[in-house]
């Protein structure tokens, strides 16, 4: 990383409406390569409590007079929700600064390939906030991994958190970390197929809905979907509404040929391995222990990671480590379920149909087998 240039940092809020997501405008805090100058938010009390948050000199209620009058080299694009991401990513690299936008980064294919493609052809980089595989105890973890600890990795099995948002918006809202860092673990998907049902019933346009905050319609309480990978691992998905215990199902369990890892939270701190090639848990000398190697470290810690990671991204000249095309094959993991529910068919990496699947089937595109 340079050790000479400093650079220009600021932050798009929206308070109200997706606010600042998971604290974005508050990574650059303590980064001695970068001064943060401002940060805009069309909600006046929002606004003011951003600028102390962040000790922002300036402060703006309209984000392009911002990039316009500061000129920012790296800007966080903090709103949950996706409605605005677009517009503001885009906004962004119109005014030169690379982005590090909120996840989901888009609700639809068709945005997300808008975005990869204007970064690309203004030569910026988009980095989206799956801030777990910043994180050193997963960076550790794909290494222990690719070691062979548990031998030749064979499958991943990831659990949404399942709680009322269980099912459809539990796999968009939640879902895009575990299926980024499912990636992030075994490389490129195939090929997927998914059932998705609500109310123990197959899946009707009638059950499209608008989810709890604007991240694109959902469908379904109940998602099981499974991918092929590109390396030969395969995956799973599950997440059903209002499960027991909600609160501690989020996460994914990594079997190989050798043992088992167990991988709890986004930020991998509980992980836990069962080191034998068989599960007997009713024998005393084969027990689950800790995975202590790496100390733990918070999930909003990779904000900052990220921040810097995107930093040596630009000097560089490679893709964040978790980039916008990641966040763009993310959402076809999650669109794809959709797709092979409606279609009853395998769907094929790249999806060719960018729309969401859901507005096509409503609108009559689809021909279900």
């Amino acid at each position: 990383m340079s050790a000479k240039k400093r650079y220009r940092a600021a932050a798009i809020g929206r308070t109200g409406r997706g606010d600042y997501g998971h604290g974005l405008h508050t990574a650059y805090l303590g980064l001695e390569q970068v001064e943060f100058v401002a940060v805009a938010d069309p909600d006046e009390a929002g606004r003011l409590k951003a600028q102390r948050e962040t000790s922002a000199p300036r402060a703006y209620a309209d984000y392009r007079e911002m990039l316009r009058a500061k000129k920012p080299d790296l800007v966080s694009v903090c709103p949950r929700w996706t409605d605005c991401h677009l517009e503001m990513v885009l906004a962004c690299l119109e005014a030169g600064a690379h982005v590090y936008c909120e996840k989901p980064m888009t609700w639809n294919l068709e945005e997300g390939d808008r975005i990869v493609a204007e970064a690309a052809a203004r030569k910026l980089k988009v980095a989206v906030a799956h801030q777990g595989v910043y994180l050193p105890r997963v960076q550790h973890l794909k290494n222990l991994l690719a070691s062979g600890r548990i031998g030749q990795v064979q499958s991943f099995h990831a659990h949404g958190k399942q709680d009322r948002r269980g099912g459809g918006e539990d796999m968009i809202v939640l879902g895009t970390h575990l299926f980024n860092m499912m990636r992030f673990f075994a490389g490129e998907v195939a090929w997927m197929s998914a059932q998705v049902t609500a109310e123990g019933r197959e899946l009707e346009k009638a059950h499209i809905r608008q989810p709890t905050e604007p991240v694109g319609p959902v469908a379904g309480d109940c998602v099981n979907s499974f991918f092929s990978f590109r390396s030969g691992a395969v995956g799973f998905f599950d997440s059903r509404r209002d499960q027991a215990g909600s609160g501690h199902r989020y996460g994914m369990e990594i079997v190989g040929s050798a043992g088992i890892i167990s991988l709890r939270g986004g930020s991998g701190s509980d992980l836990m391995i069962y080191p034998h090639p068989l599960f007997r848990p009713a024998d005393p000398a084969q027990q689950w222990r800790p995975l202590e190697e790496v100390p733990d470290q918070p999930l909003a810690k990779g904000n900052q990671l990220a921040i810097l990671d995107l930093i040596a991204a630009a000097e560089e000249d490679r893709q964040p480590i978790s980039s916008a095309a990641d966040a763009v094959a993310a959402l076809e993991m999650i669109l794809g379920a959709y797709e092979s529910q409606i279609t009853g068919q395998r769907v094929h990496f790249t999806m060719p149909r960018r729309r969401h699947p859901l507005e096509v089937w409503k609108a009559g595109g689809y021909e279900r087998r």
